[in-house]
């Protein structure tokens, strides 16, 4: 049985790591470099380092930055943020990435999935998908949550699977840093019909919610950013706990 990870998340803007409450309102949060130390440090199995206003901006992510990060950690780290060709990717693999997060150019041309996936191997692949309710289901959103597309929740993210992504990673704009829990009623219905590793995101506030998400709807691994920057909740102490509750995690 593979162990469940427990991912810590750096959304980086202009440098620092931000955070705010369904992709609005956003505050300063620390370094990203000391962050990323702190958290190998404690434990934590992965890092994902977000640059949230690359797409938007239309530039690139900071390769320096990530460099930096790199150079700090022992842990797979996953970096994404303004990745829209090949050449993006394997600057960021060289940089000292493992895996690259793909959301808003996989929208607009899908086959960046499958060319990356034949390039660079589809462990290094992770689609992250953007999902809000609406009246019709669960709306697929990009350019960091700003712009709403046409796509279906739960058929996109089968579509990455179909097109070589090797993870996904799932976050609900609508409980993104409410603290209220993660959306454990779509999570349960994504890992029920995909075969890739799902990462939840968006809402962890408590240990309990860890294990809703790992115990209830069988994920991956569980990110979070807020709860771990602020110090709200040690990563040590929500491992030993997820194990008291028979969740397989490395201690």
């Amino acid at each position: 049985m593979v162990s469940k990870r427990i991912v810590p998340c750096l959304d980086v803007k202009d440098g620092r790591v931000v955070k705010g409450t369904n992709f609005v309102n956003l505050r300063d949060a620390g370094s990203a470099v000391e962050l990323s130390e702190r958290y190998y440090k404690e434990g934590a199995d992965e890092l994902v380092f977000l640059d949230i206003t690359a797409s938007e901006e239309k530039r690139k992510t900071l390769l320096d930055l990530v460099v930096e990060v790199a150079k700090v950690i022992r842990i797979p780290f996953t970096v994404g943020g303004g990745i829209s060709e090949l050449d993006d990717i394997e600057a960021l693999l060289r940089a000292g990435a493992d895996k690259v997060s793909l959301n808003t150019s996989i929208v607009y041309n899908p086959e960046l999935i499958t060319d990356a996936a034949n390039q660079f191997g589809s462990q290094a692949v992770v689609a992250a998908i953007d999902i809000k309710k609406l009246d019709s289901g669960y709306g697929v959103f990009v350019k960091g949550g700003k712009e709403k597309t046409d796509l279906d929740g739960l058929e996109w993210c089968k579509r990455v699977v179909e097109l070589g992504a090797g993870e996904i990673l799932l976050t609900s704009m609508d409980r993104d840093g409410t603290k209220e829990g993660y959306d454990v009623e779509f999570l349960k219905e994504l890992t029920s019909q995909v075969s890739i590793p799902v990462i939840a995101s968006g809402g962890a506030g408590t240990k309990e919610h860890f294990l809703e998400a790992f115990a209830q709807a069988d994920v991956d691994a569980c990110l979070a950013a807020s709860l771990f920057h602020y110090q709200e909740l040690e990563i040590v102490k929500l491992k030993e706990y997820l194990s008291e509750n028979n969740i397989k995690v490395r201690l």
